[in-house]
């Protein structure tokens, strides 16, 4: 067979196939070997009608039309694979030659992914939380534990905001009473965000034995007053060793506070982390100025939809109950995986040309080392991996995404990180590589990405038919 590929109009190709006739007379003998086993003719037991039988009942011309149908899209996807043809949707063949005798010649022209030059890949930059951890900071985590065993002191002066106050409430709605607000002695912490907003509002400034009315909205207009009967500070108590052995398992005041730094550091730097390698990935999209094919947005937005009707269907939650839980519709949510998809695709061929434009080609030990990490968050062993990858022949797609790893990788290297006053940020303060990797998913199997070789091997037996909540996500998103 022979193969050639010529480029078309836009991200098409026209791929040539010659398909010579030893192997289309071999196409044709195992249709007829088929045809044996399936018909049943008059006078012989199934599978042993001869040869000269069968081509008399059906006649060659219908048994090559048969073979041609069954094994022209066998050596397309033989010439796609010869030829490294990125293919992103479904070919449109035509036979040009060889439907009646001889060899066979066919034409598929076909939407390849497109390859894309990108500029300022190399001048990234990105604003995160600072991740240094001041005085200040670890003052407030100490002073948030002191509330928790703060006293109640009455006071003589105007409630102010992170005061608790005992109120008497009445509320009418047309005149009539309103019991729903309706409290005698209700204790209430200013500021704290209350079912009833307009108490944060209105009651600041006011003394006890004073009265406070407003107008409040609770599913339709409400007049409220309030007799407002006392007063209390919060009184937070001491920092001393014997308050910090209370209130934690440390026996000094030092050791708490210094288990507060280290923790909020972790956080700190957990947070910063994610949102530099989020702003990275953002602003990679950012740069990509041309609308995603079709094709590529149809089919991740269609994986989206298969993905929640997975879960939906594992959780045994109908969808009709998850969109009302959401508040939302059908469309709505299909809508906002389609943006999702368009995001992933965007991300998808930018990473791809960056490593095509960086060059970045894996070692066999850094694809080794990247299936144990895959079989790490499937819960597997790097043998059922590499096993999984080369039945469902995805090896070349797992390369694809250690590829576009690599290439993230260096993104995060060479962008510029500052916090949110504009100054630069130690890297040593974020996440190592190694930390990250074995928290967070790669950069590939995330929301802005096409593919996922983690997701696709650790769905397993999952594929299948999708339940009726999931096919109707499903139909609703190829519309």
């Amino acid at each position: 067979m022979k193969a050639q590929v010529a480029p078309l109009e836009g991200n098409k190709v026209k791929l040539s196939v010659e398909v010579d006739e030893v192997e289309v007379d071999a196409a044709i003998d195992d249709t007829f070997e088929r045809l044996a086993k399936e018909l049943v003719v008059p006078g012989f037991r199934r599978g042993k009608v001869p040869r000269r039988v069968l081509e008399a009942r059906l006649g060659r011309a219908r048994a090559r039309r048969e073979a041609l149908d069954r094994h022209i899209p066998g050596w397309y996807e033989r010439a796609v694979n010869d030829k490294a043809v990125d293919v992103i949707a479904e070919p449109e063949i035509n036979v040009t030659a060889g439907e009646d005798t001889g060899p066979v010649s066919f034409d598929a022209v076909v939407e390849v992914r497109p390859r894309l030059k990108l500029a300022g890949y190399d001048a990234i930059k990105v604003q995160v939380p600072s991740p240094v951890v001041s005085e200040d900071d670890v003052q407030a985590q100490v002073d948030r534990l002191r509330a928790n065993f703060a006293e109640l002191v009455p006071v003589e002066r105007e409630a102010r905001t992170g005061d608790s106050v005992v109120v008497d409430m009445t509320a009418t709605r047309d005149g009539k009473p309103y019991p729903a607000l309706t409290y005698s002695d209700y204790s209430v912490e200013l500021g704290s965000g209350n079912d009833l907003p307009e108490l944060d509002e209105h009651l600041p400034g006011a003394k006890a034995g004073g009265t406070v009315s407003f107008e409040a909205d609770v599913g339709g207009p409400v007049h409220v007053e309030v007799l407002l009967k006392q007063v209390q500070e919060k009184v937070l108590p001491e920092e001393t060793d014997e308050w910090a052995e209370e209130a934690s398992e440390f026996s000094t005041l030092a050791e708490l506070r210094e288990d507060i730094r280290g923790r909020l550091s972790q956080f700190r730097r957990a947070q910063a982390t994610e949102a530099f390698r989020s702003g990275v990935m953002e602003a990679l999209i950012g740069l990509v100025e041309d609308d995603p094919p079709a094709a590529l947005v149809d089919a991740e937005t269609r994986r989206l939809a298969e993905a929640l009707g997975r879960r939906l269907d594992s959780q045994g939650v109908p969808l009709q109950r998850y969109l009302d839980a959401l508040g939302r519709t059908l469309e709505d949510v299909v809508a906002e995986m389609r943006a999702q998809a368009v995001a992933s695709v965007k991300a998808d061929l930018a990473l791809r040309a960056v490593a095509e434009d960086l060059a970045i080609e894996p070692s066999e030990a850094e694809m080794d080392q990247y299936l144990e990490r895959m079989a790490r968050r499937a819960g597997a062993t790097a043998e059922q991996v590499r096993a999984e990858v080369e039945r469902r022949g995805q090896r070349l797609a797992v390369r694809s995404e250690l590829k576009k790893s690599k290439a993230f990788d260096w993104l995060v290297e060479h962008a510029e990180v500052t916090d949110e006053e504009g100054n630069p940020v130690d890297r040593a303060l974020l996440a190592t590589e190694d930390e990250d990797r074995e928290g967070s998913a790669e950069p590939g199997a995330g929301p802005a990405a096409s593919y996922s070789p983690e997701a696709q091997v650790a769905q397993g037996s999952a594929d299948g038919q999708p339940s009726l909540g999931a096919q109707a996500l499903v139909e609703e998103s190829a519309r």
